[in-house]
């Protein structure tokens, strides 16, 4: 169902890489709610994934970005002001890798050139784009930016590995750089910390499989689904949500605060 919440809302959508993914819902969900973005993904990224199809659905336009790159970076916001025929109303950073993670090093075992590498893709990233559109001027007052994030950030989940540590340093760059944006272009920023979800890139975490089938014995709710997470996602791009910012705000069917579930209880009591 449409409610008409982005009606001539312009945007940046990053990280669609193919339909698992919460970009890619998030994309088809604001075409359906009347917003029109481009689409931008590392070049490697666009060779793997099938973002021209989503593309092709949505009415959009594709421009390759590495978002590490402040020269790429100025370059696809420029295009996309073009394109779009004026500044943004909103932005999706839905961008994540841990290259210690792909090479199976243990966290207490990390080699910190990929480290480093899987923090500026992560998470330094989050900030280049953020100071990218503010040196531009290139939001609309009362726009809305997003990035994705999980609760490893604040709790130990063992084979996150440092992409709990990239999660934190994400959750401060919004609420450091929410401050700024509120004060000075009235634009709100803020983190989603979504449930475990089956995306390409969630189910390269070693164990994927256990934190899936625990998180959702443990939340009330259920975990949330990646288009679950796009409605919400919609919700904060929307005008229904001016003044919330420089949040982490949890949308994971009530796992945050729960201690223990019954389903638990019951599976260590066998």
């Amino acid at each position: 169902m449409s409610y008409n919440l982005l009606k001539g809302k312009k945007g940046i959508i990053f990280g669609a890489l193919d339909e698992n993914s919460i970009a890619w819902k998030t994309a088809e969900r604001v075409h359906e709610e009347g917003g029109t973005f481009v689409l931008s993904n590392a070049p490697i990224a666009l060779r793997m994934g099938q973002i021209d199809e989503l593309a092709k659905k949505t009415g959009s336009e594709v421009i390759a970005a590495d978002a590490t790159s402040e020269e790429d970076l100025q370059n696809l916001v420029s295009k996309s002001i073009d394109i779009l025929g004026g500044k943004l109303d909103f932005v999706l950073h839905s961008i994540g890798m841990s290259v210690n993670v792909r090479k199976g090093r243990a966290y207490s075992d990390e080699n910190y050139d990929f480290t480093t590498k899987g923090w500026d893709i992560s998470a330094l990233s989050f900030h280049k784009v953020l100071q990218t559109i503010h040196k531009a001027d290139a939001m609309n007052e009362w726009g809305s930016i997003v990035a994705l994030t999980y609760m490893a950030a604040q709790r130990v989940f063992p084979d996150y590995n440092d992409m709990a540590d990239n999660k934190a340093y994400l959750e401060s760059v919004a609420r450091s750089f929410g401050y700024f944006f509120g004060k000075e272009k009235k634009v709100r920023v803020n983190t989603i910390s979504q449930s475990p979800t089956a995306t390409t890139a969630g189910q390269g975490v070693k164990g994927f499989d256990g934190f899936i089938n625990y998180a959702e014995k443990m939340s009330p709710l259920g975990n949330a689904t990646a288009l679950e997470c796009a409605d919400y996602t919609v919700t904060l791009f929307s005008d229904l949500t001016k003044k919330v910012t420089m949040q982490n705000l949890f949308h994971d069917g009530g796992f945050s605060n729960t201690g223990v579930s019954q389903e638990v209880i019951e599976q260590f009591a066998k």
